[in-house]
């Protein structure tokens, strides 16, 4: 694909023979791939370049994946897919608490991950091409900026992640409706609800601990039973 841009993905993992089949597949389709074999070589190299996404394994001499996704999420909201072997639920809900975009069973196919990767770039571009113009949102002391996917409370910027503003400006365009799991997970993942899937409740858990919200008094975000989640109305959006 000469004549188009390529992204740059950081592959995280200590199978080099992974790696090796996770390049081939993935160059052709337009990305440049580098790789880390421990936990430490992965966070210096995310720290030090610009990457477009991190695959990151959970299992990682060092470090373990979710010690360098905590450290990450520190300095970086680059979009992040967990790979994993073990599959297991608390280990999914720990990576999307920590900040992952998304989580893959190595199980799963190279197409797969391909897919999973191309939706959370997409999601990454695109969650400021919904709103045209540069005109902040601005509610209660929040402000989103669409274009500039960045958001600031109170003056200050929000390190959220690409699902996390995702949801937040897809409640803030809402005004006010409430808007359920299965709205919010099409509108920033790009793919079909699972059966059981509580991925958006783990997001939105996450975004509202970065608003400072009370679960009891929420600020922002409110739930309402059986139906969603919307954002409290303040005035004009």
């Amino acid at each position: 694909m000469p004549n188009e841009a390529r992204h740059r993905i950081l592959m995280v993992d200590d199978d080099v023979k992974l790696c090796e089949l996770i390049r081939d597949y993935f160059e052709p389709m337009g990305f440049d791939l580098a790789f880390a074999h421990s936990g430490p070589d992965g966070l210096r190299d995310a720290g030090t370049q610009c990457y477009d996404a991190i695959i990151l394994d959970v299992m990682l001499p060092g470090l373990d994946g979710f010690e360098v996704l905590r450290r990450l999420r520190a300095a970086s909201e680059a979009p992040v897919v967990m790979l994993t072997g073990r599959g297991e639920d608390t280990d999914r809900i720990v990576g999307l608490e920590l900040g992952a975009d998304d989580y893959v069973p190595k199980t799963s196919s190279t197409r797969e991950l391909l897919a999973r990767v191309r939706a959370v770039l997409r999601r990454t571009s695109a969650a400021g091409a919904r709103v045209s113009g540069n005109i902040a949102i601005e509610i209660d002391g929040l402000s989103i900026h669409a274009e500039m996917r960045a958001a600031a409370l109170d003056g200050a910027h929000l390190p959220l992640t690409p699902v996390e503003f995702g949801i937040l400006l897809a409640l803030a365009r809402a005004r006010g409706r409430v808007l359920s799991r299965e709205q919010l997970l099409h509108q920033v993942s790009d793919r079909e609800l699972e059966v059981f899937d509580r991925s958006i409740d783990v997001h939105v858990s996450s975004l509202r601990r970065k608003l400072g919200d009370d679960s009891r008094n929420p600020r922002f975000i409110q739930t309402v039973r059986a139906a969603g989640y919307r954002l409290a109305a303040f005035g004009e959006l």
